[in-house]
């Protein structure tokens, strides 16, 4: 209801009027204050800087994804993330078609769980090449066999097992796959009218080619929501430390196995003579016994050393290091 004017304030207006004070004109021109309707069915929760967000941490899953699943498929993945949205649970699932794959991960320590669907021709492809195949995906769909199953969620574990580190920015999680559901009916695990937030990525195996989509509850992200920004995100990638970083690499390096080789000297002989030896023959070398010997690392010449036992075990003592100047 309008405000109600007193007869001074009317009176006021009226002359102002008749002065010439105000334009009637003016005050009908005036733009409107413009309103914007508000649906109690679907709050929007998710804002706009939530949902990218949640794409920079998926576009680095499908990195992860696109590394570590051709080594059980041996044929080439390839991972985009095509969209992210805010909808409710009931438009979600009233979307899915059967057979579908629904695999339920547990988010611990967050409440609740998270979904991933997986396109089905995707998982006839898996099944398919893990059994030999080409990965040719089936021309008619049909449900799921046990044993179809078993090879999808080996494949759908290791998937789930890679969201971790993408997480780590946000927040520690420990994601576990609970089961697989084939039936949309049976993955009603929150309220038809709940928000969600989908993360639509795109998948390729080798010529097959399908959508993944990711569920993910506001319930279950309520906890984290304050650190789903790329301000946060990013300024959280600053703060980590280098060193850790450099001791990561180091640790890595230290790890990593090359040849090493020391060259007692060389020798030429004919084919004749190398198709005759025997054991005990002595093959003349281009060395000295007190002289150094030349010690590589993969290819590259890097020590010297002399030659000599250490227990029952033929060994080198290393003299000097080459450096990459001389």
């Amino acid at each position: 209801m309008g405000e109600v004017l007193s007869q001074d304030e009317i009176d006021s207006l009226l002359s102002a009027l008749s002065q010439g004070e105000l334009d009637v004109d003016e005050m009908k021109d005036a733009p409107e204050k413009q309103i914007k309707d508000y649906d109690f069915a679907r709050p929007s929760k998710f804002s706009k800087e939530h949902l990218r967000t949640l794409e920079i941490i998926f576009e680095h899953y499908g990195r992860l994804i696109s590394t570590n699943l051709p080594v059980y498929l041996r044929k080439s993945v390839q991972v985009e993330v095509m969209n992210s949205e805010a909808v409710t649970y009931q438009e979600f699932s009233n979307a899915l078609s059967n057979p579908v794959l629904l695999g339920v991960v547990n988010m611990e320590p967050l409440d609740g769980s998270i979904i991933l669907e997986v396109a089905s021709n995707l998982g006839y492809s898996i099944v398919d090449r893990m059994l030999g195949g080409v990965g040719q995906p089936l021309d008619k769909p049909r449900e799921f066999s046990e044993i179809e199953l078993l090879i999808i969620e080996r494949i759908m574990t290791v998937c789930v097992e890679l969201l971790s580190e993408p997480w780590h920015n946000v927040v520690e999680i420990h994601p576990r796959l609970e089961r697989i559901e084939t039936n949309s009916q049976f993955a009603q695990f929150i309220s038809p009218n709940e928000m969600i937030a989908i993360v639509t990525i795109n998948m390729r195996l080798g010529e097959v080619e399908g959508l993944m989509n990711v569920c993910l509850p506001f319930i279950t992200l309520e906890p984290v929501m304050d650190k789903l920004n790329t301000k946060f995100w990013y300024s959280n990638i600053k703060k980590t430390d280098e060193v850790e970083y450099t001791e990561a690499i180091e640790s890595l390096i230290s790890r990593t196995s090359v040849p090493v080789k020391a060259y007692l000297g060389r020798s030429t002989v004919s084919i004749k003579d190398f198709s005759s030896l025997q054991m005990g023959d002595i093959i003349r070398l281009d060395s000295k016994v007190d002289q150094e010997l030349d010690v590589y690392v993969g290819n590259i010449r890097k020590f010297t050393a002399l030659p000599g036992a250490s227990g029952n075990q033929y060994a080198v003592r290393i003299t000097s290091v080459i450096r990459e100047e001389q």
